[in-house]
């Protein structure tokens, strides 16, 4: 890649393969992979414990209005208490945030959920692309069957929809907006008929067409 810190967030659906698309990425770009290791980097960067972290991640917090309406824009940019309920859902994902806009700061990389689009877009963060991955129900049952080892297809449904229920309140807890509007993003890329291979070197083909030495 050239020496531009080139961010690729990607926001998923459960069992579009947006995870693997990810690492996929990364690995061609040569660049850093982040999911669930935020949580690892936020809790040694604050000092609160991993657990406090994993219990919140990619789920709304407990603000009835906030739930309804969604965040004010400035959320994210907020500096996190050190003092008082530092364990809230808010102050757990300002903490979250400031670790995400660091890492942009500092290196390229794939970062996967947790509103990086978002965080990183209210903070101006530059060489960034957004991607958001989906799939159509049928799709993301199958892969949820499959990648969960899941044997009734009724408990993969329940499964898939309480996930998604929970990253759709979660995006519109903290962003105010709605996870799966086009305007969030750069690229929407639909992996019902293509191969987590394919959506890689189609991705990768796009950031080249958006300028970038790949």
């Amino acid at each position: 890649m050239d020496k531009a810190k080139l961010v690729i967030t990607i926001a998923r659906q459960y069992g579009s393969g947006g995870r693997i698309i990810g690492c996929s990425l990364a690995e061609k770009l040569g660049i850093h992979f982040y999911d669930q290791e935020i949580l690892r980097l936020t809790s040694d960067k604050s000092a609160v414990g991993e657990q406090f972290f994993r219990l919140a991640d990619e789920k709304a917090g407990n603000n009835i209005l906030r739930r309804i309406v969604g965040a004010v824009r400035e959320a994210p940019i907020d500096k996190p208490r050190i003092e008082g309920d530092i364990t809230s859902p808010d102050n757990l994902f300002r903490f979250q945030s400031e670790v995400i806009r660091e890492l942009a700061e500092t290196e390229s990389c794939v970062i996967v959920g947790r509103c990086a689009d978002f965080v990183l877009n209210a903070a101006g963060k530059k060489d960034l692309i957004r991607l958001f991955v989906y799939a159509d129900t049928q799709t993301c049952l199958r892969r949820t069957m499959e990648v969960d080892g899941i044997d009734d297809e009724k408990v993969a449904m329940e499964r898939l929809s309480r996930i998604t229920k929970q990253r759709r309140e979660y995006h519109k807890y903290f962003t105010g907006k709605d996870w799966e509007s086009m305007d969030n993003y750069d690229l929407l890329i639909n992996t019902s008929r293509m191969e987590p291979d394919a959506v890689t070197d189609f991705i990768m083909e796009y950031i080249r067409r958006r300028g970038y030495e790949v």
